[in-house]
């Protein structure tokens, strides 16, 4: 049993937090195998060393203990390129020169209404691309490439489905077999334009070589499981099994989140909560007397 927890140090723990790395932690300690620390920092705009800091003082703070170094992404770019590399080389990825608000005007002209992921939830990337860059002429294209101007780089959903045997599904503790459907979500991103690689390429690659074979994460990500093991497949990456645990709401009824100013577990701690209280309420049960 190999579990991890990857947060994005682009603001403080708290509670959803301390869900996810509690339910992969205990899984690995009850099993007798290894929790792992990773750091999604691919981002250069939003994250920041002090919020990397904070994460590994937190989760001490809490007990939370892990097996082995951190693992931090932005050390490893030479890593995601081999992996973009290989699927360009099979003909699975094209630069994408579009802007958002390019996308948006492409998508009411088409008269296309964005697909979501499931009823009443938007997919991981949110709109689905229009396909405008796939369809570009070879000559253009290369031009632009050769003219250095910005682009992302997408996977060709329609090519890397007819590279498969069969359907896709995924094993989800408690569940069974779910059907995975990647082809709702379109070309995904798989490089930014600010970013050298996408989430969606990163957290499979680096599942695969660090040996995870539970991902627990937050049901906010079920969706993007999909995408995930369509690139598994593509790369010949082992498939590990999912459980993806409900979300903490706050009582506002939204989920707790960074950007809508869920306290951080520091304040928590300052506050005088024990880390016991504080693992209680990140479990949603009463916090011990």
């Amino acid at each position: 049993m190999v579990t991890r927890f990857a947060p994005s140090p682009t603001g403080y723990l708290h509670l959803g937090h301390v869900r996810s790395a509690l339910q992969g932690w205990r899984a690995a300690r009850r099993a007798g195998g290894r929790f792992l620390l990773r750091i999604e920092d691919i981002d250069p705009a939003r994250c920041r060393p002090e919020y990397r800091a904070a994460i590994e003082e937190d989760l001490r703070a809490l007990g939370l203990d892990w097996d082995g170094p951190v693992r931090v992404q932005s050390g490893h770019l030479a890593e995601y390129r081999r992996a973009l590399d290989l699927l360009a080389g099979r003909g699975l990825l094209y630069p994408c020169f579009c802007t958002r608000a390019e996308i948006a005007r492409e998508i009411a002209r088409s008269g296309t209404a964005p697909h979501p992921a499931r009823p009443g939830e938007a997919g991981p990337e949110g709109p689905v691309y229009p396909g405008t860059c796939r369809r570009l002429d070879p000559a253009e294209r290369a031009r632009r490439l050769a003219a250095g101007e910005p682009h992302a780089l997408r996977l060709d959903m329609a090519a890397a489905l007819a590279t498969l045997d069969g359907p896709l599904s995924y094993e989800e503790q408690g569940r069974g077999r779910l059907r995975c459907d990647p082809a709702r979500f379109g070309d995904v991103v798989l490089a930014r334009k600010d970013a050298p690689a996408s989430y969606h390429l990163c957290v499979t690659h680096d599942d695969a070589l660090q040996g995870v074979t539970l991902v627990t994460r937050g049901e906010d990500l079920r969706a993007a499981t999909d995408i995930h093991r369509l690139l598994q497949m593509l790369m010949g990456w082992p498939e590990p099994r999912y459980a993806h645990h409900p979300l903490l709401l706050g009582p506002d009824g939204k989920r707790l989140a960074k950007r809508d100013g869920a306290k951080p577990v520091r304040e928590l701690l300052r506050d005088g909560l024990s880390p016991g209280a504080i693992l209680a309420l990140a479990e949603g049960t009463a916090p011990p007397a």
